[in-house]
Formats: structure tokens, C-alpha cells, sequence
């Protein structure tokens, strides 16, 4: 009798365990973008897809959201960004997912912060062999550096940590500018699906180690946060339209070769 009680306690803590879990999971609508099979011409279209996040495997790759820029206006820019991507990360963070801040070229600043040391406490683990896949041509022309200011400035390095106005929790919080700490974080806290923010698309958000490109080839399912995001172009150069078109083709660009995009709003709507 006394085995069966205990049984059917174990039995009730496991379905109460199970009960919890699936209550973390929610819905999500994310954009890619897919041949037109119906069309007369070569089209691509934007498709809604319903994926399911399950927050205690999901982390937040906070891309490059620096304190300063050589370019003024994607300065001015990030600066307004942070102010709206704080309170998406405080719901995410609530919610249970990992955020990893990566502010590249500034690990000296933060060597001795407790979210530095964490990520260099976890144990490494080799990524798998990277996926070849193909690499089309940005839609925009950035070999100027992407600058829209009146006069862009000799490039430099401007940056000395993330932007002051996003908020780096010491007893949660990782940072790194490397993609196989990133990787070996993963592997340790079992995450499989990653949410990127930050700038920009065209640059760091495709190309650093830890962001998009990478984590594909690694076989990650990786969603880029639309909203949240931007590009280093000028409408001087071609196509010749403006920044925030630009902005929104490179998207395109990223929703039809790399990953599916969603908005931030989909993350508050679960707090």
C-alpha cells in the first residue's frame, strides 16, 4: 500500500511537471518567403508560418547594439532601438529564455562582469561540421560602408560596450562576441531555437560567428526579430531607394535565403 502511495505521488508530481511545461510553450506567427508557383514571372511571396516556442530552449542573441557608431546616424539609431528592445528583453527574460548580449570587440570592458564569467564557465563543445548552403548577393550595394550620413566619417572602431540603455542581468545574463561559446551554451542548456535582434542585417546580424548565417549552418531554427533590427545602407547607392526600404529589402533577402522573421510583438503578447 505504501508503495502504491508513493507511486501515485511520484505519478502526480510527474503529470504537475509535465502540466508546467506545456504551459511554457506558445504559438508564434513568423514570415518567410517562397516561390509563387502561380505567378507568370519568377515571384516570391511572403508566406505567415505557425511555429511553437518553448521558452526554457529559446535564447535572445542581443547583435552588436553598441554605445557609439563611426556613422551618426546608425548611431543615432541603435540608440533609439535600445529603448524599445528593453522591455521585449525584460518579457523574455520573465518568460525564462537565455539572453546573450554580443557587443563584438568589447569583452575588455566587460572581463570582469558576472554575465563575462559565466559564459566562460561553460564547458566547451565542438560545433558539428557547418552546413554548405547557398550565398546570394545582398539585394543592396554597402560596399561604401552603408553610411547615410551627410558626410560619413573615415571608418573606426566607435564602440566601447552595448548601448547603457539595455539592461544586462548579472545573475542570468551571458556575454560573449564568440559563436562557438554561443554554440557550446546551447549545447549546454539543451536551446535549440535562437530569436536575433540588433544591427545589422546586412553586416553583423548575417556574418558574425554567433548571429545568423552560423547558427544555420549549424542546423539551429533561428528567427531574426524584424522589428528590432537595421541596416547599414545609403540610398546614394543602389538600388537608390531609401534607408528604411533598404532596410526592409535586406529583411526580404534574409526571410526568402536564411530564416523566418517575426515581430516583437509576439514575445510581449506572452507576459
Amino acid at each position: 500500500m505504501k508503495h502504491l502511495f508513493a507511486l501515485g505521488l511520484l505519478l502526480t508530481g510527474l503529470a504537475i511537471g509535465f502540466s508546467a511545461e506545456s504551459k511554457t510553450k506558445y504559438e508564434i506567427t513568423a514570415q518567410k518567403r517562397v516561390a509563387d508557383p502561380t505567378a507568370a514571372t519568377p515571384t516570391v511571396k511572403p508566406i505567415a508560418i505557425k511555429a511553437t516556442i518553448d521558452p526554457t530552449k529559446t535564447a535572445v542573441i542581443v547583435c552588436d547594439m553598441w554605445d557609439d557608431h563611426w556613422c551618426k546616424s546608425a548611431a543615432s539609431r541603435c540608440g533609439d532601438m535600445a529603448k524599445v528592445m528593453e522591455p521585449v528583453l525584460k518579457a523574455c527574460r520573465e518568460q525564462g529564455m537565455t539572453i546573450i548580449h554580443c557587443p563584438s570587440d568589447t569583452m575588455a570592458f566587460y572581463q570582469d562582469h558576472a554575465a563575462r564569467k559565466r559564459m566562460l564557465a561553460v564547458k566547451k563543445v565542438d560545433p558539428p561540421k557547418a552546413k554548405e548552403l547557398p550565398n546570394p548577393p545582398l539585394p543592396v550595394d554597402d560596399t561604401d560602408g552603408g553610411c547615410d550620413d551627410e558626410k560619413p566619417a573615415k571608418q573606426f572602431r566607435a564602440w566601447s560596450r552595448q548601448h547603457a540603455a539595455l539592461t544586462i542581468d548579472a545573475d542570468k545574463d551571458y556575454i560573449t562576441d564568440n559563436g562557438g561559446e554561443v554554440y557550446s551554451l546551447l549545447a549546454e542548456k539543451g536551446i535549440t531555437t535562437l530569436l536575433v535582434m540588433g544591427v545589422h542585417t546586412n553586416m553583423c546580424i548575417l556574418n558574425r560567428t554567433f548571429a545568423i548565417k552560423q547558427m544555420v549552418k549549424w542546423g539551429k531554427e533561428v528567427y531574426l526579430v524584424r522589428d528590432l533590427t537595421d541596416a547599414m545602407y545609403n540610398p546614394k547607392m543602389k538600388p537608390l531607394v531609401t534607408h528604411q526600404k533598404g532596410t526592409e529589402l535586406i529583411i526580404e533577402h534574409i526571410e526568402q535565403y536564411w530564416c523566418p522573421t517575426i515581430e516583437s510583438k509576439e514575445l510581449t503578447k506572452q507576459k
